[in-house]
């Protein structure tokens, strides 16, 4: 039996240009005369035929890009593909199912078709069925034939949506107006007000939208798909740019949508909120930019945990080589064992309508302190002091050690490779570089790319990584999560502890993900106040202390998965939360 196999080119990086066309070259298909790979048309691509190729993988290898997958897939995915994007393009396997009354997330590695999934669901675009000719509705009706999904692409042009899309970022450059307008033109339900509300809008009702920020602008549009009335409500990434609170508030607005008999879709990587908002979970799975397979659905926490785990039993598939584990470490000691690597006194700096004040406090060799709290309480402005990069108000930090810097906001300012900016930034690579740092990041396929031509996420990695490999004794980190999928999350914070622990370095971590920051700290700096007016620090704090803290400002209560350890949200008013609320324990270490 013939094995199923796919062969994808990633037009991307792949640059004829540039090569001696390697994967022609070695090609054994090739070279007994098949037409295994054809350059398409004069100074072209590759092209790979399928049907042609044996599978041997020599062209992945030589490709000097890594431009090239020839992956074989399991022997159930023969005939399951819904979508591909051309020959040797992308492929997408099976497709997650809306249920009415219910919320259903995807979760998977970025570049594994989430997003393609729901423009499918959505209508935004026709399955193709992995065929090269046209598809029509009887072709389509028949693939889908005995499933749930056959009643949904048969009235799907009857089917009403609203659809939050996974950028926010370009709303300013198409919707023109204020703030208060918009969602009165979109207000199909007749709850604008009570959007407003929920979601911490009206404050800026009255401000132009082009002025607005990333989170402001991603609150608008979460605000904006509820209003319109729909029968399926599709929700791509809706925790960028916000924080723990902002995240909560938005999880249940979206919860309500179901409580009222709506079918809704989350694509959503923060796991803490993808677990309190769902009801089930379809995990995905696959290889990025090459193809991506929607696995069946399971309840919330075994979808979760299982995707953590790597495995899926029923389909007898392994994904991953290790499983994701949470530790439950005990309380830090370096505070009493390490070495000081900074003191800092009562810290006070004052804008014209912002004013911080940091309580004094220390971090030590081998610690990484995690930094939570709502946006614009200013945690960037103490990153930035501890930076150098802005002086205090009141207090004075002592310079005398080497500061590596991850800023929140990335700019591609430069016009060459990332290789070519790394070494500007970092000089010379050391020996453990690549092994602890770019491997772990999945930065090394990228040192050929032009750093403009990045995406969010490739960004945020390289940038990671050419703050840890400077050397330093103090690193800095504002907000490395933004943009990565969950293995790549948990990836750079495990880099950061191995790097942190081995140079016997420090390191702040600001991030609004409970895991990462869960997953990475020894102790917790937690801010609180009013935003954009008034903001506080306390701490470091010892993990509970600091949990605690932050969580009943926050208004929720977690607890741990006994499978994973992973920290899980506990639902409003169940039996466990109003336990938890009792005793006064937001954060439970050992449950």
């Amino acid at each position: 039996m013939q094995v199923p196999r796919i062969a994808v080119l990633d037009r991307d990086l792949c640059q004829p240009k540039r090569c001696s066309l390697e994967c022609i070259r070695y090609c054994p298909g090739v070279r007994t005369g098949d037409e295994t790979i054809v350059i398409e048309g004069r100074g072209g691509k590759p092209m790979i035929s399928e049907d042609l190729c044996s599978g041997c993988g020599i062209c992945t290898h030589k490709c000097p890009f890594r431009a090239i997958s020839i992956i074989n897939l399991p022997q159930e995915l023969e005939g399951r593909c819904i979508h591909r994007y051309g020959v040797n393009g992308f492929a997408l396997y099976e497709l997650p199912i809306p249920r009415a009354g219910k919320v259903t997330g995807l979760v998977g590695q970025n570049g594994i078709g989430k997003t393609t999934a729901l423009d499918l669901l959505a209508g935004r675009f026709k399955p193709n069925l992995g065929l090269r000719e046209p598809v029509g509705p009887k072709d389509i009706n028949e693939f889908f034939k005995g499933s749930e999904l056959q009643a949904h692409f048969a009235k799907i042009e009857l089917i009403k949506t609203s659809y939050k899309p996974q950028v926010v970022d370009q709303v300013p450059k198409v919707v023109k107006g204020k703030v208060g307008e918009l969602l009165a033109r979109v207000d199909e339900r007749g709850i604008k007000d009570k959007l407003a509300a929920a979601l911490n809008l009206n404050e800026i009702l009255g401000r132009e939208v082009k002025l607005l920020s990333g989170g402001e602008i991603q609150r608008l549009a979460i605000a904006a798909t509820a209003a319109r009335d729909a029968d399926i409500y599709y929700f791509d990434e809706p925790s960028s740019h916000l924080d723990v609170y902002q995240r909560l508030n938005a999880a249940r607005v979206i919860r309500g949508l179901a409580g009222e008999g709506k079918a809704v879709l989350v694509v959503e990587h923060d796991l803490a909120m993808l677990d309190y908002m769902c009801d089930y979970v379809h995990a995905m799975y696959g290889t990025p930019r090459a193809y991506g397979v929607v696995s069946s659905p399971r309840g919330v926490r075994v979808g979760i945990n299982v995707f953590l785990d790597g495995y899926l039993r029923e389909e007898n598939v392994r994904f991953r080589r290790e499983s994701i584990r949470f530790e439950v470490r005990p309380p830090s000691k370096a505070h009493a064992t390490g070495r000081t690597i900074l003191n800092y006194p009562v810290l006070k700096k004052r804008f014209k309508d912002f004013e911080l004040e940091v309580a004094p406090g220390g971090i030590y060799a081998g610690e990484v302190v995690g930094v939570v709290g709502p946006n614009a309480t200013g945690k960037t402005t103490f990153v930035k002091m501890l930076a150098g990069e802005l002086k205090p108000t009141r207090g004075r930090i002592e310079f005398g050690l080497t500061v590596a810097h991850k800023p929140q906001y990335l700019r591609a300012e430069f016009d060459g490779t990332v290789e070519e900016w790394m070494h500007k930034v970092i000089g010379k690579f050391d020996s453990a570089f690549e092994p602890e740092i770019l491997q772990p990041l999945e930065v090394k396929p990228l040192l050929d790319r032009r750093l403009e031509e990045l995406s969010g996420g490739e960004l945020q990695r390289v940038a990671i990584a050419a703050c840890l490999g400077q050397p330093a004794s103090l690193y800095l980190l504002d907000e490395p999560s933004a943009y990565l999928d969950v293995e790549q999350r948990l990836s750079a914070a495990r880099a950061i502890r191995r790097l942190i622990e081995h140079r016997e370095a420090a390191a702040f971590v600001v991030d609004h993900d409970v895991l990462s920051i869960d997953f990475i700290s020894d102790r917790l700096l937690v801010f609180t106040g009013e935003p954009s007016v008034a903001g506080s620090a306390r701490g470091p704090l010892e993990m509970r202390d600091g949990m605690n803290l932050f969580l009943r400002e926050v208004g929720v209560t977690f607890r741990r998965d006994p499978q994973t350890g992973r920290p899980r949200a506990n639902k409003p008013g169940s039996a466990l939360d109003r336990e938890q609320r009792g005793r006064e324990e937001f954060f439970y270490l050992d449950r």
